[in-house]
C-alpha cells in the first residue's frame, strides 16, 4: 500500500530528525523508537519465518538498548540535575549511555544481533538498517564524545576491529559480509572519537557512502550471495567489476576511497602515542582486507560457466544511478591533502 509506505518512510525520516535536532535526552529517546518502530513493517513486508525472525531479534535488541538510554538518561538528571545532551554527563550516565548507543548501532561486543537481522532482512531493508538507522545513534554519541571513558572506547573499537574481520571470513552471503564490516567500521570510529570526533564524523560519511553504493550496486544486480554476483559478469560485466572495486575500497585498500580514514585515523593515533594500538588496530583491518581480497579473487578470475555462448543474456537498461556514488567510493583519495591542511 502506498500511503503506509510513505507513512513509514515518513516515520522514519521523523524519527532521526527529531533526534538530531534535540537538546534533551527525552526527546532524543523518542525519536529512537520511532526510528525503531518505523523499520518493523518494512522488515516483516515479506512473509518469510526468516524476516519475522529477523524482526523481533532486532525489536528486542532496540528496546533493551532504549530501556537503557531512558534509564541512564534519568540517572544523569538525579545525579546531575541536568536532561541536556551537551552538557556535562556523569561519568557511570556516560558509561552507561556509551553501551546503549554501542548496542543500539551494532559495535563488538554487542553486535550479535546485526549479521542475523541483516541476512533476514531484504537488500533494501538492509541498506537503510546499515545507514539511515546508524545515523541517529552515531549523532548522539559523538554529542556525548567528550563524556565518554576513553578506555572504554578504545577497547570497543579494538574489539569491533578484530570481531569485524574475523567474522566476515568464510562468509558467502553478501549481507553477512556487509553486517561484519559495519562492525568493523564502527570499531574505527568508536576508537578515535573520544581524541577526534570530526575524523568518526568523516568516517562515518564516508562508510555510509561506499555501503549505500555496494547496497545498490547488489539491489540493481539482483544478488545476495557470491555464487549470484559470480555469475552476473555475463548480464552486466561492468557494474559487477565496480561491485568488486567497491568492496575493495570498503576493505581499505590504496589507492581507492576507503584507506582515507584509516590513514586519517591512524596518523592521529600516532600524534597521540598510541603507537601499540594503532599496531594492533592496523593488523586486524588485514583480516578484513584478506576475506575482500579472496572473493574478489574467487569471483573475478575463477568465474562461473555461462550458460549461453553470447556475451550478454539480455538488454540491461544503464544504471545512471550508480554513477555519481560509484565514483566518489572509489576516488576520493586525492581530497585527502586537503582534509589533512584544514586539520
Amino acid at each position: 500500500n502506498p500511503y503506509a509506505l510513505s507513512m513509514i518512510i515518513s516515520s522514519l525520516a521523523l524519527g532521526t530528525i527529531l533526534t538530531l535536532s534535540s537538546f534533551h535526552w527525552m526527546l532524543a529517546w523518542i525519536g529512537l523508537e520511532i526510528n525503531t518502530l518505523a523499520i518493523i513493517p518494512l522488515m516483516t513486508k515479506t512473509p518469510h519465518p526468516r524476516a519475522i525472525e529477523a524482526a523481533t531479534k532486532y525489536f528486542l535488541t532496540q528496546a533493551a538498548a532504549s530501556a537503557l538510554i531512558l534509564f541512564s538518561s534519568i540517572l544523569n538528571a538525579c545525579l546531575m540535575g541536568e536532561w541536556a545532551i551537551n552538557t556535562s554527563t556523569h561519568p557511570i550516565s556516560a558509561t552507561l549511555l556509551s553501551i546503549a548507543i554501542a548496542m543500539k548501532l551494532g559495535v563488538a561486543p554487542f553486535h550479535f544481533w546485526l549479521p542475523e537481522v541483516l541476512q533476514g532482512s531484504t537488500l533494501q531493508t538492509g541498506l537503510i538498517l546499515s545507514t539511515w538507522q546508524k545515523l541517529a545513534p552515531m549523532t548522539l554519541l559523538i554529542q556525548l564524545s567528550q563524556s565518554v571513558n576513553l578506555n572504554l572506547m578504545l577497547a570497543l573499537g579494538l574489539l569491533s576491529a578484530i570481531i569485524g574481520g574475523w567474522g566476515g571470513i568464510n562468509q558467502t552471503q553478501i549481507r553477512k559480509v556487509l553486517a561484519f564490516s559495519s562492525v568493523a567500521h564502527l570499531g574505527w570510529m568508536v576508537a578515535i572519537l573520544k581524541i577526534s570526533p570530526q575524523l568518526t564524523l568523516l568516517n562515518f560519511f564516508l562508510y555510509i557512502l561506499m555501503t549505500s553504493t555496494l547496497f545498490l550496486t547488489f539491489i540493481s544486480l539482483n544478488t545476495k550471495n557470491m555464487y549470484e554476483l559470480s555469475t552476473s559478469w555475463s548480464k552486466t560485466p561492468t557494474l559487477t567489476a565496480l561491485s568488486l572495486l567497491s568492496l575493495l575500497s570498503l576493505s581499505g585498500l590504496p589507492p581507492l576511497t576507503g584507506f582515507l580514514p584509516k590513514w586519517l585515523i591512524a596518523q592521529e593515533m600516532v600524534k597521540q602515542n598510541m603507537l601499540t594500538f594503532t599496531l594492533i588496530i592496523l593488523l586486524s583491518t588485514l583480516l578484513s582486507l584478506f576475506f575482500y581480497l579472496r572473493l574478489t579473487y574467487s569471483m573475478s578470475l575463477t568465474l562461473a560457466p555461462s550458460l549461453s555462448s553470447s556475451s550478454s543474456l539480455w538488454f540491461n537498461p544503464p544504471q545512471n544511478i550508480l554513477a555519481t556514488p560509484m565514483i566518489l567510493s572509489l576516488l576520493l583519495l586525492p581530497i585527502t591533502p586537503t582534509i589533512m591542511i584544514t586539520n
